[in-house]
């Protein structure tokens, strides 16, 4: 599936605070060097086996610096990469691929990690029917990148923020008094629109979810004994999602228990990098 690129108009912003959190004044170690700021060459290499992600966003950060910057990319978002593998070729004014590197490289890197991830936990789950998703435990500011890193590497993405739908958590029933009257105020609120989600912890919790017509029932910190007797209670009646501190290594238990979606804070909170670097710099002879 073809996912498109991130927009500009969504993307500039952020990583133009992202340069001036690293370049408050100026790059002072840069400007200390760096004389006739000659042009430059310099070569993205990858350094670890991994899914590649952001690379628009890797080429904005430079274009931001320099609109005269050429990024000529030889790997694109959702390639799988290799130690070794050159992914792209940057020619811009000197000063700008120095100044630009690290910003460049942790957008990049911290994206391909997720994707990479993402990937693992996809893999894991072929052949069950059982879709991953992120969740909103993003770093903050950061969301739009690592949900798009997500997709990236083949998982979905859960809402993106409090307005796309109702998930009615555990403080929500509490607030409320029960479940059945925590969904009887959701329906009468929400647009037809919009499916409601209903967090359970217990057996009883899922046939009060059950009885109230939730759309979605999420088993939270569930045993797989309880996840299996949940299914069977639900049986189709309402999507389930099973949630709670699952990773690639616990990911086994729950694998094949007949759940439509398992939602992982730990693709977008606990993913590591995907070691990347830039090399072999050299001026160019521009005239």
């Amino acid at each position: 599936m073809h996912i498109p690129p991130l927009p500009h108009f969504l993307i500039d912003k952020p990583i133009l605070q992202a340069l001036k959190e690293d370049m408050h004044t100026e790059d002072v170690t840069t400007a200390a060097v760096i004389a006739d700021d000659p042009h430059a060459e310099v070569t993205l290499f990858a350094k670890a086996n991994g899914i590649l992600a952001g690379m628009d966003v890797f080429a904005r950060v430079f274009f931001l610096l320099d609109a005269g910057a050429i990024v000529d990319a030889h790997a694109k978002d959702g390639d799988a990469v290799r130690p070794g593998d050159r992914l792209a070729t940057l020619r811009a004014p000197l000063s700008v691929l120095l100044s630009g590197e690290r910003v460049a490289l942790n957008f990049l890197q911290r994206m391909s990690g997720i994707a990479t991830y993402t990937k693992q936990m996809v893999d894991a789950l072929e052949g069950t029917g059982t879709r991953i998703v992120d969740t909103r435990k993003t770093t903050p500011n950061f969301r739009l990148f690592e949900k798009y890193a997500v997709r990236i590497g083949g998982g979905g993405n859960h809402r993106h923020n409090l307005s796309d739908g109702v998930m009615l958590k555990d403080n929500h029933i509490a607030a409320c008094g029960s479940v059945k009257e925590a969904v009887e105020r959701a329906r009468a609120y929400a647009p037809f629109v919009r499916k409601i989600e209903v967090e359970t912890e217990t057996l009883e919790m899922v046939e009060a979810a059950l009885e109230a017509g939730a759309d979605i029932i999420m088993l939270d910190n569930m045993s797989p004994d309880e996840i299996r007797e949940a299914v069977t209670r639900i049986d189709g009646r309402a999507m389930v999602e099973l949630s709670g501190n699952i990773d690639l290594n616990s990911l086994p238990l729950y694998r094949d228990l007949g759940a439509d979606i398992i939602s992982c804070g730990a693709l977008t909170h606990s993913a590591p990098i995907l070691d990347l670097s830039l090399k072999e710099l050299h001026t160019i002879d521009d005239r």
